[in-house]
């Protein structure tokens, strides 16, 4: 069903509805309307990296994980296993009367905030601090969940419109201040990648203000951008109970029915929250119009039609049968393999069992099931950890001695030394001295990096206050690497993370992020080489938190690998794997059509010069050598995962768009105000630091249009 003809039911259907009726229907949990055969619905649900708090469901890694990846294949296959097993939960439910909160076909995923700053505690639910890797990712995700069928088979919405990153604890009267070249350059982009590209059904607005409007009430976004010069034609969600805050943080409204009328204005067309329910005093009192609650309420039957809610559909005989079924794990398995980052390796990887007897396996993270989910997760009918997919790998090969070693953290305990806590660091050595190799399993999970309110993390906000992994983590690493055993060390968590003792002291560094439920089997193929590493980080890993700006200032000036003017200990786009790809050359055909330019075809020679069959991702960077105001390092302008065996060459063409080649000035305008530039290609970005860690260089071009 096309949106023309959903559109036109919609408008009939909700012309037959009173103006109570259709005021109803603007809360999230819209309740039934039994004389138009209109049953309850709740909008809400979500499915960041499967169906999530809605019971059993395959559970992938987490967002930043799966940006990790680097794969827009992987990513439309993680949202078609999404789709079907929601449909499939949503027959069953619908068939027994149960339309609940997470029931329902509006799944509020992906979030495609930049992950401007590491020490926001909701940045692992995003695809990192890149645009373009962003929009690029998100869009086939979208296509994957809503499907190219007759009806729409879920609905995607893209989060949170549109300069969200914290801090967390301030995000209910916060107001973001960004210049107009950074809205363009860097905040706006994916959101507009998901509109025009991915067709999003549905965009959440933030709660925080943008350049003093709430972003649930914001013109210049919600109006001028994304209904106006963005064509945006879905339905238009406030995140929950933001629109509450109008009036009692932001204070830019003085009562409930102010609120009301200001975010009905702007667009916003669903509460969640509670503030709609006072949308008929408003009414009453003259602030809105029956033709302004008519409009937002045929927006959101459009949906309920393109998603065959009212018809017979190709999806009603999907089986339960589906849900977590071995085609899905196989999925959600190849994603935690793709995802995870090599950082460092000596050499001492893969791990050899036939010469191993004996294998020291320690740390908070080892097996803790808490680490594989990351949040906004479903419910696994089983895991793995990193510790059981270690024992799993060397069962009757090798003995694995276990120890926890210390608690992830001590909450309200900040302010004491190492020297404070108590710990099992006596029996950790021990095992150091039993073993031939230590594998330590440290970092973070969802209740140290996470969303305001979360009870785990010490101030309650889900933000970290730096980059160190908590203190009894820290002394536990010391003990170990002062142990001179060959260290692997693996951190799982989803940002950056201050890992330098490791880098000059460990043999090899594993960055497994939140893996999914089977993430520990992940792992074990990694560290085993049953698997080659292929992930590449989609964040930049700085050494310190004094490296960074303020946390609530949102210029991007010193963020992100486009404008950070120190050394990473980590960059963007870097990653190793067991073999060797390098780009050996480079020819950049430039494109026109209609006369004007269309961006350009990039040839690359890639070569695995290794002795070991390998994935990796070859990477196009992008650097405007004639406008003073360009951003100042090359930014990622396209990619593609090769698979290269031992000694194999191939040639890769990447496809660069013409946007690529833009940049923005400080009225926020885009266009070609350059014809000079620099085209990279390697298998990371082309900055000092990468070529420092991994011994190569990319291939460089200068390209004139």
């Amino acid at each position: 069903m096309n949106r023309e003809e959903a559109r036109k039911r919609a408008k009939e259907l909700v012309a037959r509805m009173t103006v109570e009726e259709k005021a109803s229907q603007l809360r999230y949990d819209s309740p039934a309307i039994d004389r138009l055969g209109v049953p309850a619905y709740n909008w809400w649900n979500e499915a960041l990296h499967g169906v999530a708090r809605a019971g059993t469901a395959t559970m992938f890694p987490q967002a930043i994980a799966l940006a990790a990846a680097f794969d827009k294949d992987l990513m439309k296959e993680v949202g078609e296993v999404i789709a079907e097993e929601g449909r499939a939960k949503y027959n069953e439910q619908s068939k027994r009367g149960d339309r609940d909160i997470y029931k329902g076909l509006t799944f509020w995923s992906p979030n495609v905030n930049i992950f401007r700053d590491p020490r926001w505690g909701r940045g692992h639910e995003t695809y990192g601090e890149d645009p373009y890797l962003t929009g690029s990712l998100a869009v086939p995700f979208i296509k994957g969940i809503q499907g190219d069928g007759e009806y729409m088979k879920a609905a995607a919405c893209a989060k949170h419109f549109a300069v969200h990153s914290g801090p967390e604890a301030d995000r209910h009267f916060f107001d973001a201040r960004a210049s107009k070249k950074d809205l363009e350059e860097t905040y706006l982009p994916a959101f507009e990648a998901c509109v025009k590209e991915g067709n999003v059904e549905a965009v959440m607005g933030a709660y925080n203000r943008t350049n003093g409007e709430p972003c649930c009430a914001n013109k210049p976004l919600m109006v001028d951008l994304l209904r106006g010069k963005w064509g945006f034609e879905g339905h238009f969600v406030s995140d929950c109970w933001a629109v509450r805050d109008f009036h009692e943080n932001h204070k830019v409204t003085a009562t409930p029915e102010e609120s009301v009328q200001l975010a009905l204005e702007m667009g916003c067309d669903v509460n969640c929250g509670c503030t709609y329910q006072k949308m008929m005093n408003a009414y009453r009192a003259g602030l809105i119009t029956e033709e302004q609650i008519t409009e937002s309420a045929v927006r959101l039957f459009t949906t309920r039609f393109l998603l065959g809610m009212f018809d017979k559909t190709e999806y009603d005989n999907i089986p339960f049968t589906v849900v977590e079924c071995d085609e899905h794990q196989k999925v959600a398995d190849r994603a935690a393999a793709e995802s995870i980052v090599l950082l460092k390796n000596d050499g001492i990887l893969p791990l050899k069992k036939s010469e191993l007897k004996t294998i020291g396996v320690v740390g908070p993270n080892a097996d803790s099931r808490i680490a594989l989910q990351g949040n906004y997760h479903g419910t696994s009918s089983r895991f793995i950890t990193v510790l059981e997919g270690i024992e799993d790998k060397v069962a009757g090969d090798a003995r694995i001695l276990y120890s926890e070693g210390c608690d992830l953290w001590k909450p309200n305990l900040s302010n004491l030394s190492d020297q404070d806590y108590p710990d099992r660091l006596s029996e950790v050595q021990t095992i150091a001295d039993y073993s031939d190799v230590m594998v330590v399993v440290v970092g973070l999970d969802e209740n140290l990096e996470g969303e305001e309110g979360d009870a785990g993390n010490q101030f309650a906000s889900g933000d970290k206050i730096n980059l160190e992994l908590p203190i009894p983590q820290r002394q536990l690493l010391n003990s170990v690497l002062d142990c001179d055993k060959p260290t692997v060390v693996i951190n799982m968590s989803g940002s950056s993370i201050n890992l330098g003792v490791a880098q000059d002291k460990a043999a090899a560094v594993i960055q497994a992020w939140y893996p999914g439920a089977k993430g520990g089997r992940g792992v074990a193929d990694i560290l085993f080489g049953d698997v080659s590493p292929s992930g590449k980080l989609p964040v930049t890993f700085y050494a310190s938190s004094d490296d960074l700006p303020d946390f609530r200032d949102y210029s991007m000036k010193n963020r992100t690998y486009r404008y950070f003017e120190g050394t990473p200990l980590y960059p963007f786009g870097y990653g190793l794997t067991y073999g060797k790809c390098v780009a050996k050359d480079m020819k950049v055909e430039t494109l026109t059509k209609d006369g004007e330019f269309d961006g350009a075809n990039v040839e690359v020679t890639v070569v695995n010069e290794g002795t070991v069959d390998t994935d990796d991702v070859l990477q196009i960077y992008i650097k405007d050598t004639g406008f003073e105001l360009a951003i100042p390092h090359p930014a990622l302008s396209g990619f593609e995962r090769v698979s290269l065996k031992a000694g194999e060459e191939k040639k890769v063409t990447v496809r660069v768009a013409a946007r690529a080649f833009t940049s923005v000035d400080n009225e926020g305008e885009r266009k070609l105000f350059s014809r000079s530039f620099k085209v990279y290609a390697g298998m990371n970005q082309p900055d000092k630091r990468s070529e420092e860690l991994t011994g190569v260089k990319c291939v460089e071009q200068d390209v004139h249009i």
